[in-house]
């Protein structure tokens, strides 16, 4: 059997000295393995096919039979680390609330324990291709179900 521990010291090895990092693993007991990795400059399809051929290159296929899917954590997928906050201060995030409400505004500041979002203020420009920043107001993570980015096109 494949261990967690393994997969994640090759994928870390092969991440270093790059801006990209772990968002996600997954090791199943009947060996499926799934990776989400992110980068603050974006990750590439080259950089998937270069963390799985790394991985598979450790292991012989006639000895450990496994599964292995590398992608990149999309941008409709909710954030899962702080990393991932950090790489979206000052761009649109939309926050859904733990009571079922949802505040959708520009990311300030985000640490461990609580997130800092401009509110997005009303345009009365109806082709506006930007979010205008309002009121900032201050969120705990503890109040967060979760958070994903906002494309505006």
């Amino acid at each position: 059997m494949i261990l967690k521990e393994d997969i994640e010291k090759l994928a870390e090895e092969f991440l270093e000295g790059t801006d990209m990092f772990i968002v996600k693993l997954n090791v199943g007991s009947d060996n499926k393995i799934t990776i989400y990795i992110d980068g603050d400059s974006g990750v590439t399809i080259k950089d998937c096919v270069g963390l799985s051929r790394h991985i598979e290159n450790q292991f012989d296929r006639e000895t450990e039979d496994f599964e292995l899917n590398v992608s990149s954590a999309g941008v409709d997928q909710p954030f899962i680390n702080l990393r991932q906050y950090l790489k979206y201060i000052e761009r649109p995030v939309e926050v859904y609330l733990t009571d079922g409400t949802k505040k959708l505004g520009i990311l300030q500041k985000a640490d461990e324990n609580e997130i800092v979002i401009a509110l997005e203020k009303k345009s009365n420009n109806k082709k506006a291709k930007k979010m205008i920043a309002g009121e900032p107001i201050t969120i705990p993570m503890q109040d967060i179900s979760q958070t994903k980015a906002f494309i505006i096109f």
